[in-house]
C-alpha cells in the first residue's frame, strides 16, 4: 500500500509514498501492517508534493520516525474492494499467476510487479530464467484471467524474442539508391582512425 520515507519535522511525522488511487485514502483501509507484524494507525495525513506526510499513532518523535525509513506497509487483501475497473488489477492478484505464450503453452509465472517510474512491469520466471521483466501493457500482456490463474503474453511485444528482419534485401540484389532511398549498409564510413562508425 505504501512505503515510509524520511522523517518530516521533529514530532514523528514521516513522508510516505502511497500506491493507492487517492494518496489521502491511505488511512481508510484500517490499520496498516509492516512485514515484521508491527501495526500502524494513521492519525493524520496531508499532501506534500508527490508524497503524503503522515502522523502514525505509535510514532512520537524524529528518532522513531527515522527508524521506519524504508518500511513497507500492507493491508489484508480482504480489506480491498473488488470493484476494480476493466483493465485494473491488484498487484497481489497478479503475483503467482501462470504465464502462457501465444499458443497457450505455460512458460513461467509472475513473481512480482515493479514500477520504476515508467509504468508497471511484470517480473516473471520465463523458461527457468528468473528476473525477466516485461512491460505490463495491453500489447505485451493481451490477456489477464485472474479467476483462471494465468496471463497470456505476446512474446514479441514483451521483448522476449526478436522479430525477423525480412526487409533487408539480399546482398547480391542490385540497389538503385536514387529510387529506393538511403541504404545505411552502403554508406561510406571514412578512415578507420577518424573515429567514425566501423
Amino acid at each position: 500500500m505504501a512505503v515510509i520515507g524520511a522523517p518530516h519535522g521533529i514530532r514523528g511525522e514521516v513522508r510516505v509514498k502511497t500506491f493507492t488511487g487517492d494518496p489521502l485514502a491511505l488511512g481508510d483501509y484500517g490499520p496498516l501492517q509492516a512485514a515484521d507484524g508491527h501495526r500502524f494507525e494513521v492519525l493524520d495525513i496531508r499532501p506534500a508534493g508527490t508524497v503524503v506526510v503522515v502522523r502514525f499513532k505509535s510514532v512520537g518523535d524524529r528518532n522513531a520516525a527515522e527508524a521506519l525509513n524504508g518500511t513497507e506497509l500492507f493491508v489484508d487483501r480482504s480489506a480491498l474492494p473488488d470493484d476494480t475497473e476493466e483493465g485494473e488489477f491488484y498487484h497481489a492478484d497478479l503475483v503467482g499467476l501462470a504465464v502462457r505464450d501465444e499458443t497457450g503453452e505455460p512458460v513461467g509465472k509472475v513473481v512480482a510487479v515493479q514500477n520504476f517510474g515508467g509504468g508497471d512491469i511484470l517480473e516473471i520466471v520465463h523458461g527457468g530464467t528468473k528476473g525477466v521483466l516485461i512491460p505490463f501493457t495491453e500489447a505485451a500482456v493481451p490477456e489477464v484471467d485472474v479467476a483462471a490463474g494465468f496471463v497470456r503474453i505476446d512474446s514479441i511485444a514483451a521483448g522476449l524474442v526478436e522479430e525477423e528482419d525480412d526487409a533487408r534485401p539480399p546482398a547480391d540484389e542490385k540497389r538503385d539508391h536514387g529510387k529506393r532511398g538511403f541504404d545505411a549498409s552502403r554508406r561510406p564510413r571514412g578512415p578507420k582512425d577518424a573515429g567514425g562508425n566501423r
